[in-house]
């Protein structure tokens, strides 16, 4: 497995994975198919992009994660957080790609001085959900009633990934579980 930054070419082989996913249903709020400048725009080189990487595996595209910062528009008590998007081909999920992946988005936070990374996930997202838990991720907010595109209405679970900061004993060990 390699991961590595997103680039432009890669943009097909992400866009068939996110779409497959979409169609799938269930586990992202998505419900209209990307196209390639969709996913340019969107994933590989938003306006507030920190990093997107992409798992290669033989070759492919088998999943990717992105890591954005708030825009403008948000609330300034948000500064120094970012939100993460991670998606992974059904064919391999839950062999630790999502893991490899994490590990250089986190170097990449970490690098461009992130405080908090933000995972809003759906509520019946349960792999999900295991998947930023699993990371270290906590709990701490829920949005009730978030309607997806089709008007159907789903809560989203917010968690949180404080990243190390200085010397600060506590932050590092949450970081580090």
């Amino acid at each position: 497995m390699i991961i590595r930054l997103a680039k432009p070419s890669d943009a097909a082989d992400m866009t068939a994975l996110l779409n497959e996913i979409i169609a799938a249903g269930g586990t992202t709020a998505h419900q209209r198919p990307f196209d390639d400048q969709r996913m340019q725009t969107e994933y590989i080189a938003p306006e507030m992009n920190i990093a997107c990487h992409v798992a290669e595996i033989d070759g492919r595209v088998a999943g990717f994660q992105s890591l954005v910062r708030p825009g403008p528009e948000t609330n300034s008590e948000l500064v120094g957080w970012a939100y993460i998007a991670t998606f992974v081909a059904q064919d391999v999920a839950g062999k630790g790609v999502g893991q490899h992946l994490f590990a250089a988005t986190r170097a990449s936070a970490q690098a461009a001085g992130v405080e908090t990374i933000d995972a809003t996930i759906r509520a019946d997202n349960v792999p999900g959900l295991r998947y930023y838990s699993g990371l270290g991720f906590q709990d701490y907010d829920r949005l009730n009633d978030v309607p997806l595109r089709d008007g159907t209405r789903i809560d989203r679970l917010r968690k949180r990934y404080d990243l190390p900061q200085g010397d600060d004993p506590e932050k590092s060990k949450l970081a580090q579980l």
